[in-house]
C-alpha cells in the first residue's frame, strides 16, 4: 500500500478488507516459520526432524478442524464474510493452494536435506529393496512374528462394502488378481500400534545388550515391510499393485450443550460422531493410478479438490520416532528446570512454610526455565495440612497419569479436604481423557462440574482455603497454562502464586460463577472474559492513546499466541495512528497489517519460533509511568473474549514488574536468531544481527539466566 499523507491518514477506512489477514492463511503461514526450523542447520539434527514431525502434525490439526469447519460453513451456504473479506469458499481454495506447497515442501525437506545428513550421523532410513538378504531376512522375521498377527486385510466386493477409513490412518490400496484372472480390490491398514519405523538392527533407537549406545541406527519403513510381504495376506491371490493413501476427517464437531440433559453424555456422543466426520483431505502418492484413485474418491466420498498427490511419505508424523533415539549429540542441550529458592520445601511440607513464602510476596515463575514442581507441591502441602479447609481447581488439558489430578484424588480421599474441579470436558482431542479424569474424580467424592453452558471454560486457577488462627486466608496460584507436567517441560509460560485476599475473594467468586448460579458482573482485580475482559481491555488502550493526545508517551507490549479478533486489530490500528508505540510478540496468527503509513507504521509485530512452545500471555500497558501488566490465560481472538471463560491477572509487585518489563518482554524484543518479523504483505521475514550486534535468542538467554544466576 502506498504512503498516505497526513490529510488522508484520517480518512483510512478502518474495516477495508484489505487491512486485514485471514485467519488461516496467517496460521498456515506459521507451519511456515515451524518448517524453517526444520531445515536450519543451526538447530541439532534431530531436533530439526522432530519440528518437521510437528509441521506435519500440526497440518492434520488443521485440515480436522480449520478446513472442516469451513467445510460445514461453505456446504450449509454461509456467504458471510471474514473481515478479510474471503468467504468459506473463497478461503478453502486458497487453502488448498498454499497447503499443498507447504506439503510439498515438507517432503522436499525430508528428501533432500534431513535424510541425507540423518544418513552421515549414521541413522539411515531405507527402502526394503536396498537390504542385503540378511537384512531382508531379519525384517522378513519380523513380519511374520510382530506384524502380521495384527494385519486386517479387508476385501471390498458385493458381499463386502467398502470399510471404514479411520482419520489419520495410513492404508494400502491393493489390486488382486485371482487364478481365474478376475481382479478385486482390497484395504489393509497399516497399523499404527506399531512403530512406523522398523528397526533392521535390534538395537536401533535404543540400547545394545551391553548397555551402550549405538552409533549406528537402520530403519525400514513398515508400509515397505507390509508391501514386500503382502503375498503372506493372499494365499493363492496375484498382488498386480498396492498404493498408499491418508485420509483426514474433519473433527469440528459442535458439542449441543445447550440441548444437552447432560453434559457428560453429549460429549461422549460427539466424540463418537468425530470418528465418522465426512472427509476433508486424502493424500495420495503421486504413482498411484487414476483408476485407484478415483475408486477411491467414489468410494470414501471426497471431493476431487481435497485430494493431494504427494511424492515420498504421507505421514511424516511418524518421524518423532528417531527423536527417542539415544543421541545427545544431536538434539538440544539437556537442562534441569529451576526452583526458585522461595519456593524450596523445607523438611517438613506440613509447617506452613510455603503458605508463608506466598504470603511474603507474589511469586512468579516462568516455566520450563522454573520447575513446575512447585506447583504440583503447592497442591500437595495443601491436601496434606490439617489448616486448609478446601482446595478449588479448574482443569483444561492435564495429560496422562497426572499428578495434580492425583493430588486432588489424594486430599479428598486420604486427607478429607472439600475439593470442587472444573473439568473442561470440551478441550478439543482432549475430552476423553478429560471424562476419563472427570469420573475418577466424582467416584472419589471430589465435587465435580463441567463448565457452562454455551461457554469453554479455559482459566487457569486453583485455589487453597487455609485457616490461620481465627481468620480464612485463601492462596492462588493463577497461569498462563495448563496444569499439565508434561507440557509444562516444552511450552513456555508463567505462573504466580500470591496470598492477595482481594485476588482470593475473585477467585471464589469465580468459582461460584462456574460450579453455581452467580451472575456477578465485576471483578475486584481479576479480567474475566467473558464477563469484563473486553471492556477493560478497550478502556487501556483508549487510555494509552489519551496518554499519546496529551503530549505523553503512550506504549503497549503485548505477548500472545494469537492476534485474530476485528474489533482489537482496528482499535491498535487507532492506537499506532495516535502515536502509540506498540509491540506485538504474537506467536501465530496475526490479522493485523503492520508498518503500513499511516496506519500502522508505530507497530512491529515478532514471531519467536525455537525449542519451547511460546505460550504465556503477557499485556503491557505504559499507563503514564503507573504501568499495568495482565497475564493469564487469553488471546486476543473471539473465541477468547466471547465464548470462553478465561482469566487476566495483574501482576502488581515492583520486583515482578520489573522482570517482566526489562527481563522478559526486553529479551524477547532484543531476539534477533529464533524472532520473525511481520512486513505490511503479511509474510516474515527473519531478524538478524546487525553488525557487531550481539547474537540474541531469547529462550537460550532464559536457559543461561537460570543457570548463571538462578536465584533471579
Amino acid at each position: 500500500m502506498g504512503e498516505k499523507t497526513e490529510t488522508e491518514k484520517t480518512t483510512i477506512n478502518l474495516d477495508s478488507p484489505e487491512l486485514y489477514i485471514n485467519r488461516e492463511l496467517s496460521m498456515l503461514d506459521f507451519q511456515w516459520r515451524v518448517l524453517e526450523e526444520a531445515r536450519d542447520p543451526e538447530n541439532p539434527l534431530l531436533e530439526r526432524v522432530k519440528f518437521l514431525a510437528i509441521v506435519d502434525s500440526n497440518i492434520d490439526e488443521f485440515f480436522m478442524v480449520r478446513v472442516g469447519g469451513l467445510r460445514m460453513q461453505r456446504d450449509a451456504g454461509i456467504v458471510a464474510m471474514a473481515a478479510d473479506g474471503m468467504t468459506p469458499a473463497k478461503q478453502l481454495a486458497a487453502i488448498r493452494k498454499e497447503s499443498l506447497k507447504l506439503m510439498e515442501e515438507c517432503r522436499r525437506c525430508l528428501k533432500e536435506e534431513l535424510l541425507p545428513q540423518l544418513h552421515q550421523a549414521g541413522i539411515r532410513i531405507i527402502s526394503y529393496r536396498d537390504l542385503t538378504s540378511r537384512q531382508r531376512e531379519t525384517v522378513d522375521d519380523y513380519f511374520d512374528e510382530i506384524i502380521f498377527p495384527v494385519l486386517t486385510p479387508l476385501a471390498v466386493d458385493p458381499g463386502h462394502p467398502f470399510p471404514h477409513i479411520s482419520n489419520l490412518s495410513l492404508n494400502l490400496a491393493i489390486q488382486l488378481q485371482a487364478k481365474d484372472g478376475s481382479r478385486h480390490f482390497a484395504r489393509l491398514k497399516i497399523p499404527p500400534s506399531l512403530p512406523q519405523l522398523v528397526p533392521v538392527k535390534r538395537s536401533s533407537g535404543g540400547m545394545r545388550r551391553d548397555g551402550t549406545v549405538p552409533h549406528s541406527h537402520l530403519f525400514v519403513w513398515i508400509s515397505h515391510v507390509i508391501m514386500a510381504n503382502l503375498h503372506k495376506l493372499f494365499p493363492g491371490m496375484k498382488v498386480l499393485e498396492a498404493h498408499q493413501f491418508h485420509v483426514t476427517r474433519n473433527a469440528d464437531m459442535e458439542i449441543q450443550v445447550l440441548e444437552a440433559q447432560d453434559l457428560l453424555d453429549s460429549v461422549e456422543e460427539s466424540i463418537r460422531k468425530r470418528r465418522f466426520g465426512t472427509v476433508v483431505r486424502l493424500l495420495v502418492h503421486k504413482t498411484m493410478p487414476d483408476h485407484i484413485r478415483n475408486f477411491l474418491i467414489e468410494n470414501i466420498k471426497v471431493e476431487p479438490n481435497d485430494v493431494y498427490s504427494l511424492s515420498g511419505p504421507l505421514d511424516l508424523t511418524c518421524l518423532m520416532q528417531l527423536t527417542k533415539i539415544e543421541r545427545h549429540d544431536l538434539k538440544d542441550r539437556s537442562f534441569t528446570p529451576y526452583v526458585p529458592p522461595v519456593l524450596r520445601m523445607r523438611s517438613d511440607p506440613e509447617d506452613g512454610s510455603l503458605f508463608a513464602a506466598i504470603r511474603g510476596e507474589d511469586i512468579l515463575v516462568h516455566h520450563p526455565y522454573d520447575s513446575f514442581s512447585p506447583v504440583i507441591e503447592f497442591l500437595r502441602t495443601a491436601a496434606k495440612d490439617p489448616n486448609v479447609l478446601a482446595i478449588k481447581q479448574t482443569l483444561y488439558r492435564v495429560g496422562p497419569n497426572s499428578p495434580v489430578v492425583k493430588t486432588l484424588l489424594q486430599a479428598s480421599r486420604d486427607y478429607g479436604k472439600q475439593v470442587a474441579v472444573l473439568v473442561e470436558l470440551k478441550a478439543r482431542f482432549d475430552e476423553e481423557s478429560n471424562i476419563g479424569w472427570a469420573k475418577m474424580l466424582e467416584q472419589e467424592g471430589v465435587h465435580v462440574t463441567y463448565g457452562l453452558l454455551g461457554l469453554k471454560t479455559h482459566s487457569k486457577v486453583a485455589l487453597v482455603v487455609r485457616r490461620e488462627g481465627e481468620h480464612i486466608v485463601r492462596y492462588t496460584h493463577l497461569g498462563t497454562g495448563n496444569y499439565n507436567h508434561m507440557t509444562a517441560t516444552v511450552y513456555e509460560d508463567f505462573g504466580m502464586f500470591t496470598a492477595d485476599q482481594e485476588i482470593g475473594a475473585d477467585v471464589t467468586d469465580l468459582f461460584n460463577y462456574l460450579t453455581g448460579y452467580s451472575a456477578k458482573e465485576d471483578y475486584r482485580k481479576l479480567l474475566v472474559a467473558p464477563i469484563n475482559l473486553r471492556q477493560r481491555f478497550d478502556e487501556m488502550i483508549w487510555q494509552e492513546i489519551k496518554h499519546q493526545q496529551s503530549g505523553g508517551k503512550g506504549r503497549i507490549i503485548f505477548k500472545m499466541n494469537h492476534l485474530v479478533d476485528p474489533a482489537m486489530v482496528k482499535l491498535l490500528y487507532i492506537a499506532s495512528q495516535a502515536g502509540v508505540k506498540i509491540d506485538l510478540i504474537v506467536r501465530g496468527m496475526c490479522s493485523l497489517r503492520p508498518g503500513i503509513k499511516g496506519l500502522s507504521d508505530n507497530i512491529r509485530v515478532t514471531s519467536i519460533v525455537g525449542r519451547f512452545l511460546e505460550h504465556s500471555r503477557i499485556y503491557y500497558f505504559y499507563n503514564g509511568g503507573e504501568e499495568i501488566i495482565y497475564m493469564g490465560s487469553a488471546d486476543l481472538m473471539p473465541r477468547n473474549l466471547n465464548d470462553r471463560v478465561e482469566v487476566l491477572f495483574r501482576v502488581e509487585a515492583q520486583k515482578n514488574i520489573r522482570y517482566l518489563r526489562d527481563v522478559v518482554l526486553a529479551t524477547y524484543l532484543a531476539d534477533n536468531l529464533k524472532a520473525r518479523e511481520m512486513i505490511p504483505d503479511g509474510s516474515y521475514r527473519r531478524v538478524k544481527p546487525k553488525e557487531g550486534e550481539p547474537r540474541i535468542s531469547a529462550q537460550e538467554a532464559f536457559l543461561n539466566m537460570r543457570l548463571q544466576n538462578p536465584g533471579m
